[in-house]
């Protein structure tokens, strides 16, 4: 089955159909979605800009990003159920489209790199990389950004 095969069935289930002709879903849903990628991304510059030692020095690394990875994960959680929503309202605009599959990659590029190097950054020794990695991962999330608006024109 195509993409756009799926993305036909979906869009023609009873599901998809409320939520497209249920004038308040689509907004509400898009607003949650904002406002986690704002606390996702919010979390993540506090958290990364410590890393890169731009943001609060006077506390420990370590103390900075556990105070933040909690808000990220649960955003992320957020993120993810009401991407869910939006794809099923709307799979024509998402499911075919470039921009969304980068975006996509994009978060979990971040996701990945958030969970796998964060307790090995946090090191004394990995301080230079960490500074790396850190920059990098704001721009990751910048890019996120772009794409996620980027999709609706697209």
């Amino acid at each position: 089955m195509s993409i756009q095969t799926f993305g036909d069935w979906l869009y023609a289930t009873p599901i998809s159909t409320t939520f497209r002709e249920t004038t308040w879903i689509i907004p509400t849903v898009q607003s949650l979605h904002i406002l986690a990628i704002a606390v996702v991304v919010g979390s993540a510059l506090v958290s990364e800009l410590r890393l890169a030692g731009v943001l609060a020095t006077d506390e420990s690394p370590a103390r900075v990003v556990r105070r933040y990875l909690p808000w990220i994960w649960s955003a992320l959680v957020v993120l993810l159920a009401s991407g869910m929503l939006l794809i099923v309202a709307e799979p024509a605009r998402t499911l075919g489209n470039t921009v969304f599959w980068a975006k996509m990659a994009l978060v979990l590029l971040a996701f990945l790199a958030t969970l796998l190097l964060r307790r090995p950054l946090l090191r004394d020794e990995a301080r230079p990389a960490a500074k790396t990695v850190a920059w990098l991962l704001l721009v990751v999330w910048i890019a996120v950004i772009f794409c996620g608006r980027f999709i609706a024109y697209t």
